[in-house]
């Protein structure tokens, strides 16, 4: 499905390019799915609570971290937002929409809950010392409603996100005939409006996103378990449907196009300022409201990670605006890597860590389990046509951004 106003190679010929796709998309959609897969290697070595930990898990790789933090997910759900209104444009209707949703992001949670992150129970449970050996005999009381371990289960650990995805796609189903009609229209008005010039897409577009942060942040902590994560869903939602409304406008690619040099300044700027408050020992977190600096602070976290964000748009439209054969096998795989990865990385990491090498060759061999661990279970499920769909994998891979489903994005 060609877009029509697709920023292509950004010349100002947008409405020439009727055939562009938005490769740039599809790659940033691969580039932040491998940012979480390694973001989640990375829980394992740091001080945060997680599912299991490396005897080296200390604050050496936080800065890191806190660089990627604040914009890995947002990234994510603005991309399932374009892919949203890709989709629900060329659909029979909005219900043959949400049927197929149910279908494609459906079916991968429930074999996820059931069957991929159960061990990921089973080996925090066993590191914190807190049931003795024997999975199976774990899994069939990890399935039962009656609640024998001090955590949930069964559970969706890191498949919230599309639990989330699903229960938004949902939500908007019944009105989407007049989201269409609002985002050709008003919308896309008031998009252009917030959009319209550099200084106005780096600041408008923040302020929901700094209300939440103040208002909503310290009374409901993130939690993923849907019904009581209303800060979570407030910033979800909101980024999930901002890219729903700009993913055919081009007045606001365009605008990413001429603030990017800005944008770079004010990431690198105030990421470099991040990083000096953490070497200064001061916790961005536990300071965010706490004292007179706290809404500076929540301020500049929240315009570091928009800024964040339209700097790899901004790079990505201009770089990465072909395809290619890799571009066509990661879009095909990338949704399976996601579902299998976490489990992959505790396993792994839960024996490698009893081994107690080297922190380097330790960590290197995590990660490469996690990323090989990924591959062949890819290349094995999507050979078992039965399977394909309850790991996101489609009968033929491949394709861009504007044919994908959201399941995929």
């Amino acid at each position: 499905m060609a877009i029509a106003d697709a920023p292509g190679a950004l010349d100002g010929a947008l409405d020439t390019r009727r055939a562009a796709r938005r490769y740039d998309l599809d790659w940033l959609r691969v580039i932040a799915f491998g940012l979480l897969i390694f973001y989640h290697v990375g829980m394992f070595y740091v001080r945060w609570d997680w599912h299991v930990k490396s005897v080296y898990a200390g604050p050496a790789a936080e800065p890191l971290m806190l660089l990627v933090n604040p914009w890995r997910l947002a990234l994510l759900f603005f991309i399932s937002g374009v892919a949203v209104r890709f989709a629900t444009d060329k659909a029979s209707s909005p219900w043959a929409f949400a049927g197929s949703r149910l279908y494609r992001l459906g079916l991968p949670v429930l074999m996820g809950m059931i069957v991929v992150v159960a061990p990921q129970s089973y080996f925090e449970l066993r590191q914190a010392g807190a049931i003795e050996p024997g999975y199976l005999a774990f899994w069939g009381n990890y399935l039962k409603i009656e609640q024998l371990y001090p955590m949930i289960t069964p559970t969706w650990n890191h498949l919230w996100y599309v639990v989330y995805l699903l229960v938004y796609v949902l939500l908007i189903t019944p009105v989407l005939p007049l989201l269409r009609r609002f985002a050709e229209g008003a919308g896309a008005t008031a998009l252009g409006a917030v959009a319209g010039g550099p200084v106005r897409l780096l600041l408008l577009i923040t302020i929901p996103f700094i209300i939440y942060e103040m208002t909503l942040t310290p009374h409901f902590p993130t939690t993923h378990d849907l019904v009581n994560d209303w800060a979570n869903h407030a910033h979800r939602f909101t980024i999930f449907m901002l890219g729903y409304f700009a993913a055919k406008h081009a007045g606001f690619w365009r605008s990413v196009d001429r603030v990017l040099p800005l944008a770079a300044v004010i990431a690198v700027g105030l990421g470099a300022l991040r990083l000096y408050a953490r070497a200064y020992h001061y916790d961005f977190y536990a300071g965010l409201f706490e004292g007179a600096s706290a809404p500076v602070m929540t301020m500049l976290i929240t315009l570091y990670a928009w800024s964040a964000i339209v700097l790899l748009f901004g790079m990505a439209q201009r770089f990465l605006i072909r395809p290619s054969k890799a571009l066509t096998y990661l879009t095909g795989a990338v949704f399976c890597y996601y579902i299998l990865h976490q489990t992959i990385t505790v396993v792994a990491g839960y024996y490698l860590t009893q081994l107690h090498l080297d922190a380097w060759p330790e960590f290197v061999l995590v990660a490469g389990i996690t990323v090989g661990g990924c591959a062949l279970g890819y290349e094995i499920l999507r050979r078992i046509p039965v399977l394909r769909v309850f790991f996101g994998i489609k009968g033929k891979s491949g394709g861009a951004l504007a044919r994908l489903s959201p399941a995929r994005a």
